[in-house]
């Protein structure tokens, strides 16, 4: 599976961006999608995610202003961000979760960069 992400950038505090990630290969087994990110000296952490069965999950940080969304037939996970903070600044991961049998494995995009100036 590869993972393309895109949409990232340089937004002033309370303005919004709009990321992408396009999902390809073996794509048929992927269940969950979703974004993480990486501030400086800060560990991984889940932002948002959604199932393929439209299940979705929210960091408390974000409720309310972040909305995930998936597009099952082209492969597609977004994610709006809107009212964005300085604190949101971080490198951006797209995840995929491929399940195989009982095995579940963690596909990752490349990153990409969202600056929130104040």
């Amino acid at each position: 599976v590869q993972l393309q992400a895109s949409g990232g950038g340089l937004v002033q505090r309370g303005g919004s961006l709009r990321l992408s990630c396009a999902a390809s290969g073996s794509v048929f087994n992927i269940n969950a999608m979703g974004w993480y990110r990486q501030a400086p000296g800060k560990q991984r952490e889940l932002v948002a995610s959604i199932t393929s069965g439209g299940s979705i999950n929210y960091a408390d940080s974000v409720k309310g202003r972040f909305t995930i969304s998936r597009d099952n037939a082209e492969n597609m996970v977004y994610l709006q961000m809107n009212s964005l903070k300085p604190e949101d600044t971080a490198v951006y991961y797209c995840n995929a979760k491929w399940t195989w049998g009982t095995g579940v494995y963690d596909y990752w995009g490349q990153g990409t960069l969202v600056t929130v100036s104040s």
